[in-house]
């Protein structure tokens, strides 16, 4: 495609080197900053700016953060003794999203995987482990890991790791989604649902 200017060109190939985006959204979001007010395009480059040379990692739970603690660690209102152990940051934001979880997490900044060079010594397991000797307020550790060979075999490795510790291990449910279709699930999804079901109560 010819671009009527070289600086089009520039911002549509940065813009387009984002993951999901394609060149004619790229153009798209290039012409709407030039119609934007100049001050809203200033705002938009501070502010990845700051979140590229500003943004650190929570001394705890190793999840993203604005000082040494983030705000999930340094709340009183969170339940220590309940320790979720996620792939990353992402995994915290989607679990905070349902307002079910008021314990604390842990990032362990990946999973185990030895096709793409990833060991455990690559993970946060060594802090988690750090985190946990010696602190008899922590009860219990909740896997929520995707249910991939790959989170299954980081839990696993978790869990031996673990043993020598008086704690609770538990691992979020995995069944089909409400409002989900049986014949549309698949066979390992549809037979953990059955393995893993529970008493049907009613209100």
């Amino acid at each position: 495609m010819e671009y009527p200017s070289k600086l089009i060109e520039r911002a549509i190939e940065e813009i387009a080197k984002l993951p999901g985006i394609g060149k004619k959204t790229a153009l798209r979001l290039a012409l709407h900053m030039l119609k934007e007010p100049e001050a809203y395009t200033h705002s938009l480059s501070e502010s990845l700016v700051e979140l590229r040379t500003k943004i650190q990692y929570c001394k705890q739970c190793l999840n993203m953060s604005d000082t040494d603690l983030c705000g999930i660690c340094a709340s009183h209102r969170r339940d220590s003794s309940i320790i979720c152990i996620v792939e990353d940051t992402r995994d915290v934001l989607a679990i905070e999203n349902t307002s079910q979880y008021t314990g604390l997490y842990h990032v362990l900044g990946g999973v185990i995987s030895p096709i793409e060079g990833v060991g455990p010594d690559e993970l946060n397991i060594d802090q988690l482990l750090n985190r946990i000797t010696g602190n008899t307020e922590i009860k219990e550790i909740i896997f929520a890991l995707s249910p991939t060979m790959e989170g299954d075999t980081t839990a696993f490795y978790l869990t031996k790791k673990l043993k020598q510790y008086d704690l609770n291990i538990s691992t979020i449910a995995r069944g089909i989604p409400i409002g989900g279709e049986l014949e549309y699930a698949d066979e390992i999804t549809l037979g953990r649902s059955i393995a893993s079901r529970t008493t049907y109560k009613q209100d």
